[in-house]
């Protein structure tokens, strides 16, 4: 299909409709083809956003492919963490017209796996040229796509580095825009927080009397629960749950939902509350350590995970969640807890919905609390303002910190030993790996890395990843047609994610349909769906293998069973597991591996 020229990126950066003429000169040529290479960028950061609200916050990807005649030949993004690269999708889309095209991709592939997959399907495929819109900002993954495609002879061009202009510049700013939590991420200990509010024209969020229901038109609380899906976790305050007792969901009828977290130091909360409800999603309550312990034993008889942090404030609970994994977190709380978390420098974004309602009231609450300014030149400005009518209401949005800067090169461990060997890559006697790109994000059981298992016929079934099989294998040998029927709508889910989120709900909902030896039997389940793993894939092998003498931690702090929990109580079953396949594929026996591994029968 033949490219239009004048799209709308994220943050609602225009490029101007352009007609091909001949170029009179050397600099006509060059506005043309930065034009064009700006507009392909600018679509590859409209198809890496594609995912957002279906599925957890990741890394976003998207790729595509022109042809020199400036024709699309394939498109893909990164649908989940476990799925298949954007590259690889686009390549396959295009197919022989990959042959001396060029690939556009909003940020530089990352490898987490060992198997170069995406540079491999774009060398592979012969694309000539490739134009990346910003390097990709983790440290263990900055530069090496880059280089790896340079070395196999291909065009790379980086904006802002290789390619300079106004209009290259606009693009780039899409891509820092779409991948922004992960740039966050990659520069501080907090994940990416966005505040937001709804208040009247005079500045008001609720009435004298309390009541808020509803500041805002339904068209822009519709928005609200595309954000809500568009992050790891939204938070309020103890006031928000005792006053407007919120539910806090997507409310799109499947796929991602948020962790609900309730910040509140005195635990000074309702017993009847929808928050305590995690049939549908999952809350987490942080506290001040020692607040109300009967309170909390409720909690944890409702299914709710309690939280004690030694000095309850935002900072903390923000590393903490930055630790757990979370790119993207929503603040929906009220103004005194907004205030501490804007002065504790955490928000990093502001959405405003002003609705055309005059509200009035003495003591009527106001969407931010006391921050101590006295002038207004003390006021914080937002940057990159944009306004935007939704309904009958004005959305407001800016930030509130400018996006970091990804421009700077860190060289990476392994090119630091190269200088320096007293610095290795694994000196590190505890690894960790939680998300699939992480540094060691391979060993996760959500990775992209495909396994063919026995069946009950002697013959073999291929499994999109090893959580595909370990969350049907619940419901395998169950009479029963819904079992039956769980099994195949977890084979054919999209992502590891959407697998686990079928077969966890379903154990929740319908706990007969689970067989009955399940408790014992899950270890050897994925006992054997690991080995397989690393038994088939080389690269997976040598990265586990080069991890002797080292402890492996499955980093989850919210599984207890598999992970190694919140403060390292968690059991850490799968981590052992990894020891325990290391130490086979090292000849060992466990004794002699010395570490805290098992056998599993």
């Amino acid at each position: 299909m033949a490219l239009s020229i004048g799209i709308v990126g994220i943050g609602g950066l225009r490029v101007s409709p352009l007609q091909c003429r001949a170029a009179s000169n050397d600099n006509a040529s060059l506005s043309f083809s930065h034009a064009r290479d700006a507009a392909y960028i600018q679509r590859a950061v409209e198809l890496a956003d594609m995912s957002a609200g279906f599925t957890s916050p990741h890394p976003n990807f998207g790729c595509v492919i022109a042809t020199s005649s400036s024709t699309v030949a394939g498109e893909g993004f990164l649908y989940a963490q476990g799925t298949k690269p954007a590259e690889v999708l686009a390549v396959e889309a295009a197919g022989e017209r990959c042959r001396t095209s060029t690939a556009y991709l909003n940020m530089e592939p990352g490898d987490c796996h060992g198997d170069h997959a995406a540079v491999s399907a774009l060398v592979e495929a012969g694309i000539a040229r490739v134009v990346v819109g910003i390097r990709h900002p983790l440290q263990h993954l900055r530069g090496n796509a880059v280089r790896a495609l340079r070395g196999q002879g291909v065009q790379v061009d980086v904006l802002g580095e290789d390619l300079k202009s106004k209009i290259i510049e606009n693009a780039q700013k899409t891509c820092l825009l779409v991948n922004a939590p992960l740039i966050c991420r990659a520069a501080s200990r907090v994940p990416f927080s966005v505040f937001k509010f709804a208040m009247t024209l005079d500045g008001k969020i609720a009435a004298s009397s309390g009541h808020a229901s509803w500041i805002s038109s339904k068209v822009s609380r519709s928005r609200v629960f595309e954000m809500r899906g568009r992050s790891d976790a939204v938070v309020v305050g103890g006031n928000t749950v005792r006053r407007d007792n919120p539910k806090l969901t997507a409310r799109h009828g499947g796929g991602h939902m948020p962790m609900r977290i309730v910040m509140s130091q005195t635990l000074d909360l309702p017993e009847e509350a929808n928050l305590w409800d995690v049939s549908e999603a999952s809350t987490i309550v942080a506290t001040q350590r020692g607040a109300r312990r009967s309170f909390q034993k409720f909690l944890a008889s409702k299914g709710v995970e309690v939280v004690e942090f030694d000095i309850l404030n935002p900072r903390d609970v923000m590393e903490y969640f930055h630790d757990c994994g979370y790119l993207s977190v929503l603040w929906e709380c009220g103004g005194t807890l907004a205030a501490s978390a804007i002065s504790a420098g955490v928000i990093h974004k502001v959405f405003a919905f002003v609705a055309p309602k005059i509200i009035g009231g003495k003591y009527a609450p106001s969407p931010v609390g006391e921050l101590g300014m006295v002038e207004m030149s003390q006021a914080l400005d937002l940057i990159d303002v944009c306004y935007e009518q939704v309904g009958p209401d004005m959305l407001i949005s800016g930030f509130l910190q400018p996006i970091p800067d990804v421009t700077p090169v860190i060289p990476s461990v392994e090119e630091t030993y190269a200088i320096d060997q007293t610095v290795t890559p694994y000196e590190s006697k505890i690894i960790s790996f939680y998300k699939t790109w992480d540094l060691y994000g391979a060993f996760s059981n959500f990775s992209p890395h495909p396994i063919q298992m026995p069946d009950d016929n002697g013959g073999y079934v291929s499994w999109s990843s090893v959580e595909h099989y370990y969350q049907a294998q619940k419901f395998v040998g169950v009479n029963d047609p819904l079992a039956s029927d769980c099994v195949a709508r977890i084979k054919s889910a999209k992502s590891p994610e959407e697998a686990a989120r079928l077969g966890r709900s379903m154990q929740r909902q319908r706990p007969d349909l689970v067989r009955s030896d399940w408790e014992s039997a899950k270890i050897n389940v994925m006992y054997k769906a690991v080995k397989c793993k690393f038994s088939i894939y080389p690269h997976l092998n040598s990265m586990l293998l080069s991890t002797a003498g080292s402890v492996l931690v499955e980093a989850s702090p919210h599984d207890f069973f598999w992970g190694g929990g919140r403060d390292g109580e968690g059991l850490n079953y799968l981590g052992r597991l990894l020891m325990q396949l290391r130490s086979e594929f090292l000849g060992e026996s466990p004794a002699a591996s010395n570490q805290n591994t098992f056998l599993v029968g």
